[in-house]
């Protein structure tokens, strides 16, 4: 989070806001005890938005994503998603998931610099992105007051089981399954630093049994409230954190 100082340093009005996606990648628990993981990565120390935190793959939306927002928004995802834990949502002509040791895969590096384009990785070996598995369930906007914004779109999507899921040891550092009440019990201990929204969404996912469970409720859900939190500061001007729509003080706050 930006402090307060920095906070001074410019108008916090000219801060553009950027278009964002993030896709959960979930898959079944596999032992007796059900309910779903969900992967989550570790954003490296010197990232300048979220350092060391524990997030889902994301990140912003490009104009080669296309025009159609909705559709561009799953791109960001599913190119994200690819760079970041190495998973390419896509199927080939036979409507099957691009499984490990398919060529495509070895873009990975490629997309992430921008020397290889998605589309046209996928163009180019016959595949599909799979926009259609992903399921839009959370929307968040940083708030004002932050030297970097995002309006970002949450997505739910189910990890194909024929690929391996791994960090990029650049962006991101290290990288785990969990499930969702594990994730916010390690959070609460102070083991896994994380931002609001990503909190938020592994309540949601806590609820479910099994990763058709979420997907069907995900698939039905209208589209969702944006979430626009605040900045909290303390009577020196310090930045103490964020207040969410349901605080006690979120009403109070400029």
């Amino acid at each position: 989070m930006t402090d307060a100082k920095a906070a001074r340093d410019y108008d916090p009005a000219t801060v553009p806001i950027r278009p964002a996606a993030t896709v959960m990648l979930i898959r079944d628990v596999a032992d007796a005890g059900g309910g779903v993981e969900v992967f989550m990565l570790r954003r490296t120390l010197s990232a300048a938005f979220g350092s060391g935190m524990y997030v889902f793959p994301g990140g912003r939306v490009d104009e080669s994503d296309g025009a159609d927002r909705e559709v561009a928004h799953r791109l960001a995802a599913i190119r994200e998603c690819f760079e970041e834990a190495g998973v390419l949502l896509a199927r080939t002509s036979d409507g099957e998931h691009v499984s490990d040791g398919h060529p495509a895969l070895l873009a990975r590096h490629g997309v992430h610099d921008g020397t290889v384009d998605l589309v046209g990785l996928c163009e180019e070996h016959g595949l599909v992105p799979a926009v259609d598995e992903l399921a839009w369930v959370g929307h968040w906007i940083t708030p004002m007051g932050e030297s970097r914004r995002f309006d970002t779109r949450f997505y739910l999507a189910p990890a194909p089981v024929e690929q391996t899921s791994t960090h990029d040891d650049s962006e991101t550092i290290a990288s785990l399954w969990v499930h969702p009440d594990e994730a916010l019990r390690r959070e609460a201990l102070g083991e896994l630093r994380m931002l609001p929204p990503t909190i938020a969404n592994l309540k949601l996912l806590a609820a479910f049994g099994s990763v058709d469970e979420a997907m069907d409720a995900a698939r039905q859900m209208p589209p969702p409230t944006s979430v626009l939190p605040r900045l909290r500061f303390g009577p020196d001007g310090e930045l103490l954190g964020l207040s969410i729509p349901g605080d006690a003080d979120y009403d109070a706050l400029a």
